[in-house]
């Protein structure tokens, strides 16, 4: 097996999504998911990683979470209908313009097992490299959290922690980068 490079912030996007208000209040472990989302957001502004965001339906489902939505620092949430990012042609244009600089997404939100899977798939279809930090994911039950963790490994996405992406995104102590993020970081 051969050993990825390291992420890198140039080649990175984070893909936030569908952390909504109507639907947080049911997904197991909430406020890890968010709190590292927020984390996972504030990496992004540091390290000056292009950040899309996405909501489900938000007519029915509402909006992203306050938390979320006071870190996206200007960018607007794209609605779709379509689970999967991909499926979302306004989402899936916003992401290809990111290319050929970008190509590796890492994703965070809800849920695992639906949103979660099938974008990641699509990113993998599409020829990205995805890194899922397990812990800025979740789903309304555990199994279905489990369950859609292992099948996207076994797509070959990489599943990581909130930490190991944002520290290996930083690579080493004592920069700037690193000194802004670490009040955070504790």
């Amino acid at each position: 097996m051969k050993v990825p490079d390291f992420l890198t912030p140039e080649r990175c996007a984070l893909l936030v999504v569908d952390i909504q208000e109507r639907l947080m209040p049911v997904i197991c472990g909430r406020e890890e998911v968010s709190s590292n989302t927020v984390l996972l957001l504030k990496g992004a502004r540091v390290l000056r990683i292009p950040v899309v965001a996405t909501t489900q339906y938000a007519a029915r489902i509402g909006g992203l979470i306050p938390e979320v939505q006071a870190e996206l620092d200007g960018v607007n949430p794209l609605d779709k209908m379509h689970f999967s990012c991909f499926g979302n042609p306004e989402v899936q244009a916003r992401i290809g313009r990111l290319r050929p600089a970008v190509d590796t997404l890492i994703v965070c939100g809800v849920e695992t097992h639906i949103c979660i899977y099938q974008t990641v798939m699509g990113a993998l279809r599409d020829g990205f490299r995805v890194v899922v930090p397990a812990d800025a994911v979740s789903s309304r039950t555990l199994k279905n959290y489990e369950i859609g963790l292992a099948r996207m490994r076994e797509l070959g996405a990489v599943v990581a922690s909130t930490e190991m992406v944002l520290y290996e995104l930083l690579n080493q102590a004592g920069t700037p980068a690193f000194k802004e993020m670490l009040p955070f970081l504790k």
